[in-house]
């Protein structure tokens, strides 16, 4: 495993984050604390050191399990957790401020994840979602005031707009307070549209990304292009997930199948080499429910995809960035912003 800076920080992270959303039962879909134990202990033992949870993660389970196997060694960690969600699925049923942004919630959600993860602060702290009701300036001033409490090293912020992260850290960058060194979005082969503005801003923003859902919710796999099951109640399941699956995606996982079985890996990890090729500071975050489908990630490491590969998954996959993008990179314009020099000018900035 090899390490990299988290965004504009000091602070060096494994280059695959430890995804624990699986972790505890409680949705009636993870991973068993034994299990649990298993994919944390085959991540460490491979590097790893950068663990992704949340408040409210299988209903505060992921914590405290988090906070478990983390305790013999914390220092050694580069724990991450989220706040905006309620700690339990329904807990705030009927509560304006059980949930959101705002100040109030932050120090409630973030004292109860120092308490389930049994830690005295938090490496890095996310925002989990934006919900377009609080200031922005009482976010980061809040966010800077936990940094500055101790509780908190780092923070970053996840599922927001890109207007909304350009502008917080451009005010915390001019008012002094901290600001966000990471930025957590759904980024695979499948959802591209993050290429229109998240990814140019991370890039300018000095961001470190970490994607959720790199296999796509399972479809980069190849599962959902294999025959239809009909035989049991599992089968007639995942042919009903089949069918809200669009063409396109089914298409894109095919030829992630291609070249996985061409250069003798797996579909998983060519789809994770894939974004792991993609420019800027990219850190996939890896979950699983049973050991084996873990192992079968974390070997994503040992696959180089070639230009070849890459230009093939990039076609298939291709979307459109509409505008101004496209406008702006049309060749009439380039021609008449550049006066017809664009292709001789070497810009170290893209």
């Amino acid at each position: 495993m090899k390490y990299k800076l988290l965004g504009k920080s000091g602070l060096r992270v494994s280059e695959l984050c430890l995804g624990t959303m699986t972790f505890g039962e409680d949705w009636g879909w993870g991973a068993s604390k034994d299990e649990s134990q298993k994919i944390f202990d085959t991540f460490v033992a491979a590097g790893g050191n950068f663990i992704d949870t949340a408040n409210g993660y299988t209903d505060g389970s992921s914590e405290k399990i988090v906070g478990e196997l983390i305790a013999k060694d914390r220092e050694r960690f580069v724990v991450a957790t989220k706040y905006s969600f309620p700690s339990q699925m329904n807990e705030n049923q009927g509560d304006p401020n059980g949930s959101g942004n705002h100040r109030k919630n932050l120090m409630q959600s973030l004292e109860g994840s120092l308490k389930r993860l049994n830690t005295d602060y938090i490496d890095l702290f996310w925002l989990h979602a934006w919900d377009f009701t609080t200031p922005i300036e009482e976010v980061m001033r809040s966010l800077d005031d936990v940094v500055r409490q101790g509780k908190v090293l780092y923070i970053g912020i996840s599922d927001a707009p890109a207007w909304i992260v350009a502008q917080a850290n451009t005010i915390a960058q001019y008012q002094g307070w901290t600001q966000f060194v990471a930025l957590q979005i759904e980024y695979n082969l499948i959802q591209r549209t993050p290429e229109r503005d998240l990814m140019p801003m991370a890039k300018a923003f000095d961001l470190a990304v970490t994607p959720w859902s790199p296999l796509g919710g399972g479809v980069l796999t190849g599962k959902y292009n294999k025959p239809l099951i009909e035989s049991s109640e599992q089968g007639r399941l995942a042919n009903a997930a089949a069918g809200s699956i669009s063409e396109k995606s089914l298409a894109i996982a095919d030829v992630v199948g291609q070249v996985a079985a061409e250069i003798g890996c797996t579909a998983p990890q060519v789809a994770l080499a894939w974004l792991r090729a993609q420019s800027g500071v990219i850190i996939p975050i890896i979950g699983a429910r049973k050991l084996t489908q873990f192992q079968d990630n974390l070997a994503c490491l040992d696959v180089t995809l070639s230009p070849e590969h890459l230009q093939r998954l990039d076609e298939v996959s291709q979307i459109e960035l509409g505008f101004p993008h496209d406008f702006l990179q049309s060749d009439m314009i380039r021609d008449r912003l550049f006066g017809g020099t664009y292709n001789t000018i070497d810009n170290h900035r893209i």
